[in-house]
């Protein structure tokens, strides 16, 4: 093997090195016969080269061997670098100036024909990709995505190893706890009937690392949750977890910009400034309509309730009536919007769950809108005012509960935003959202839910409203945001049994519910707690933004589909009889 091992890698090679025999080890990525002379592109990791297979060069017996090369083949080849002759550089190619002149050839492996060519895999089904993805993998793209992916976790830990914390693992094997989402359970054979569950996060175990004095914790940790998937959804996904001691909620926050930055300098080449904006979850909602907002165009949110409060317009009457709002947007310039796009507007705005919706064009003569007949003068130009309208703009309007209002026109603005195309996508708008609410109301369960998770601790000024007023306590909680997407969450966490006991209290534990599923972790608090607190990244969604892709699938080397399904493996499967007999599990038909 020695003969054949690789001295350089063939994305590096360049005019530089002319003149410079070398051992280059990849796959045939093309092959084009142009009679007696063979040129391949040979593929490996950093890139493709053109080779050249002369027979003079090669020599009979080679040559014959070079015939037989087609797509995929495992190759290793010694030639020397040469310029390519004027007028056939490729300015498309790294290494689109120079050529490598074979004078040796082996085969390790010949391939049959892939069911796609690798330099074309995105454009095939992605039920395809995913059932060869080992073929998928060789792709320009995803060696991209999973080299910036090692990259950026590489900058994660250089960052916070220099910072005095310490990578720890944590179990995978854990009891199952109601945390939010569904647990994957795992049945024990030593103790037949009972099960572990894989963890949803690391969040009990990070704690009681810092009650065990470690002070500073991270991990790549894998989690896994058997949940509804979405395109940037998988059961099985990676945090980077975070854990410090004697914090409150700045530090964390000062020190996770601190890192965010400077991975993003590191892989990107980006300088963002710091410290980060901040937004309350309040304003968040108030301006964007959503608790992740997207801050790189325009199009905010303004209530006009006040303008319209005396209206006999029963779309708007109606919905103050009922302790609603109605607020709008400004399209600056879509005036001239077409009737036929206004209606898809208007269908869009009930599909997402409006009752309709209200626009007023405002051209240079008049307001046109079929509301304008049931408005006053005073209010029309109150919404003007309050949307800020000048002649030539679009304003629409929706009146409802306040969450549903901001939830329609937070997504219509994101819509509008690429449909218009307002969304710069060079930038990288980071931003923080603090004060979250602690508890939120599940309507269809008629209790309260942590809006977080139930070790997050509340607003100190808050705190004598948890068992009378739960959903206006707000929490020492803060999300990080990049361009709309959740990157990270995190709080400072309850310190104290009693504390931690009331909290249990407000999501409808009894204290003997509590015991069963927390005793342990009740119960070391009680040994001398820090005052601590962390955050989680989702290290999918990050990659997946810095490599611009639409999907955490692309960033992952082995995903699954939106169903949880393995195509390659063919996973999830049966088991047998006998391993079932073992577990002592019975399946019901």
């Amino acid at each position: 093997m020695t003969e054949w091992k690789r001295t350089r890698y063939c994305g590096e090679l360049g005019l530089d090195l002319v003149g410079e025999t070398v051992v280059l080890n990849g796959w045939v990525n093309r092959r084009r016969d142009l009679g007696q002379v063979i040129f391949v592109d040979l593929r490996d990791r950093s890139g493709l080269v053109q080779i050249v297979l002369d027979p003079h060069a090669l020599g009979g017996r080679q040559f014959a061997q070079a015939e037989r090369l087609r797509g995929e083949f495992v190759i290793s080849v010694t030639g020397e670098i040469a310029p390519r002759p004027e007028g056939q550089t490729n300015p498309n190619l790294a290494t689109g100036e120079i050529e490598v002149n074979v004078t040796k050839l082996k085969i390790f492996n010949e391939a049959k024909t892939p069911p796609f060519p690798i330099h074309q895999a995105s454009t095939v089904d992605e039920s395809v990709r995913l059932k060869y993805r080992y073929l998928h993998l060789r792709s320009r793209e995803l060696q991209e995505s999973i080299a910036l992916r090692h990259k950026t976790v590489t900058a994660v830990r250089s960052f916070l190893n220099c910072n005095e914390f310490m990578e720890i693992e944590t179990p995978l094997l854990i009891r199952s706890t109601p945390e939010g989402a569904r647990d994957y359970i795992v049945p024990s054979r030593v103790h037949p009937g009972e099960f572990y569950a894989l963890p949803q996060s690391p969040q009990l175990f990070k704690q009681l690392l810092m009650i065990g004095g470690f002070e500073r914790y991270y991990q790549i940790a894998r989690c896994f949750r058997d949940e509804d998937l979405r395109a940037d959804r998988q059961p099985e996904f990676t945090q980077i977890d975070i854990e410090m001691s004697f914090v409150d909620r700045n530090d964390v926050m000062e020190i996770m910009e601190k890192m965010v930055v400077s991975v993003l300098a590191e892989v990107k080449g980006l300088e963002i400034p710091i410290p980060l904006p901040r937004l309350s979850y309040r304003e968040a909602l108030d301006r964007f309509g959503s608790d992740k907002p997207d801050t790189r165009f325009g199009l905010e949110l303004k209530d006009v309730t006040p303008h319209v409060s005396s209206s006999r317009f029963r779309v708007f009457a109606d919905a103050i009536q009922a302790g609603g709002v109605v607020k709008g947007i400004n399209v600056k310039g879509g005036a001239d919007f077409s009737r036929r796009q206004i209606d898809d507007l208007g269908e869009a705005a009930r599909e997402m769950g409006a009752k309709g919706l209200v626009w007023l064009a405002l051209a240079a003569d008049q307001v046109r809108s079929p509301a304008a007949k049931f408005l006053e003068e005073e209010e029309i130009e109150g919404i003007v005012k309050g949307l800020e309208g000048e002649t030539g703009d679009l304003l629409l309007l929706i009146a409802d509960q306040y969450s549903l209002v901001n939830s329609v026109l937070g997504r219509l603005r994101l819509s509008l935003g690429r449909q218009l195309d307002l969304i710069d996508q060079n930038l990288f708008n980071l931003l923080w959202v603090v004060d979250w609410p602690l508890l939120v109301f599940n309507e269809e369960a008629k209790r309260y839910e942590a809006a977080h998770h139930p070790f997050t601790a509340p607003l100190d000024e808050d705190l004598d409203r948890l068992e009378t007023e739960p959903g206006r306590v707000r929490a020492k909680a803060y999300d990080l945001v990049l361009n709309g997407v959740e990157l990270g969450g995190g709080s400072i966490r309850i310190t104290s049994r009693s504390m931690q006991e009331r909290m249990f209290a407000a999501l409808g534990f009894t204290k003997e519910e509590a015991y069963r599923q927390f005793g342990y972790f009740l119960e070391a608090f009680e040994y001398g707690a820090p005052p601590h607190g962390g955050i989680a990244f989702g290290l999918d969604r990050l990659v997946m933004l810095l490599a611009g892709r639409q999907s955490i699938r692309d960033v992952i080397a082995f995903p699954k589909t939106v169903s949880a399904a393995d195509l390659m493996t063919d996973a999830p499967a049966p088991v047998t009889q006998g391993q079932l007999d073992e577990l002592k599990i019975s399946l019901k038909d």
